[in-house]
C-alpha cells in the first residue's frame, strides 16, 4: 500500500471519484457504468453513487437512461483552466510545431500520471492526417521512451518517492524499474535523450525518443517525445538525426523559460 492510501489525511471517495474521470480515453463513445467498474476495479454499486454525483455536479454527463456516460462541462472548464496555467506548454508550441513540421514526426509532451505516461498535448506536422497518439493517450512507465526519460530524470530521492507510490507493483516489477531507472540516466548522460529498442518497447508499431523538461509548475519532469509510425521511422533515424533535434527544441525551450538544463 502506498504511503498516501495509507494515510488517514487520504480521502477514498474522492480518490474513488478522481479515478473514474481519468480513465476516460478520447477514442472512447462514452461508458457504462458497467464499463467504468472493469476499467476502474471499483465495485458497479459504487460506481453507480459516484457516476450519479459527477453527474449532478457537471463533470459527466448522461443522455438517454440507456444512454453512455461522457466527460461534462465542468471537466471541460477544468481542463481548460489547468492548460491555460502551463505557461511551458504555450511557449513550446512555436518551437515544437517547428520540430514537427521540420522532422515530419509527432511531437508530443507526456507527464507522469497514476504509475504510467499521458500524453498532455502534441503537435503533428502540417498537412497531416491524425495518426495513432493524441492528447489523452496513455503508455506505461517501463516500455516507452517518454518513461525512460521521465524516470532518467528523476533523482535517488526522487525515484524513491516514486516508487513509494507504485502501491500494487510487484517485486519483479520494482526490479524492473531500478534498473529502467539506471540505465536512463546513463542514456540521457550520453546522448541526451532516451530511446526504448527492440522486445522492450510496449509496442513494436511506434518509434521515437524522448527528453525531459522539468517545468516549474510542477514538482516532477514532463517528457518531451519525437516519434512515428516504425514503418516510416527507423531507430537509426531517431538515433542519428531527429533525438538531436529534440534535445535542441528542449535545450531552446529552457533557454527561452530561463530554466537551468534538466
Amino acid at each position: 500500500m502506498s504511503i498516501e492510501k495509507s494515510d488517514k489525511r487520504f480521502a477514498s471517495t474522492l480518490a474513488r471519484g478522481l479515478t473514474i474521470l481519468r480513465i476516460f480515453r478520447p477514442v472512447d463513445d462514452g461508458l457504462s457504468n458497467l464499463e467504468i467498474s472493469q476499467r476502474s476495479g471499483i465495485p458497479r454499486p459504487t460506481v453507480s453513487r459516484l457516476t450519479y454525483t459527477l453527474c449532478a455536479l457537471g463533470y459527466l454527463t448522461h443522455g438517454k437512461r440507456h444512454d453512455k456516460y461522457r466527460l461534462g462541462p465542468a471537466a471541460l472548464a477544468l481542463g481548460n483552466i489547468a492548460a491555460a496555467s502551463f505557461d511551458f506548454v504555450h511557449t513550446a508550441t512555436p518551437i515544437m510545431q517547428g520540430l514537427a513540421d521540420n522532422t515530419g514526426t509527432l511531437i508530443a509532451v507526456a507527464i507522469q500520471d497514476d504509475g504510467g505516461m499521458l500524453l498532455a498535448k502534441t503537435w503533428r506536422p502540417a498537412g497531416s492526417p491524425p495518426i495513432w497518439m493524441d492528447a489523452g493517450y496513455r503508455m506505461p512507465m517501463d516500455g516507452s521512451s517518454c518513461g525512460k526519460a521521465f524516470l532518467g530524470a528523476l533523482s535517488p530521492k526522487e525515484f524513491q518517492t516514486f516508487l513509494t507510490r507504485q502501491g500494487d507493483a510487484g517485486p519483479d516489477q520494482l526490479d524492473a524499474l531500478y534498473d529502467l531507472h539506471a540505465t536512463a540516466r546513463k542514456e540521457l548522460g550520453a546522448l541526451g535523450f532516451a530511446m526504448t529498442c527492440g522486445e522492450g518497447r510496449y509496442t513494436q508499431a511506434i518509434h521515437a525518443a524522448a527528453v525531459p523538461f522539468r517545468p516549474s509548475e510542477f514538482a516532477e519532469p514532463v517528457a518531451f517525445l519525437t516519434g512515428g509510425p516504425a514503418s516510416a521511422l527507423s531507430d537509426a533515424h531517431i538515433r542519428d538525426v531527429v533525438g538531436a533535434e529534440l534535445v535542441a527544441a528542449v535545450a531552446e525551450l529552457q533557454l527561452r523559460m530561463e530554466q537551468p538544463a534538466t
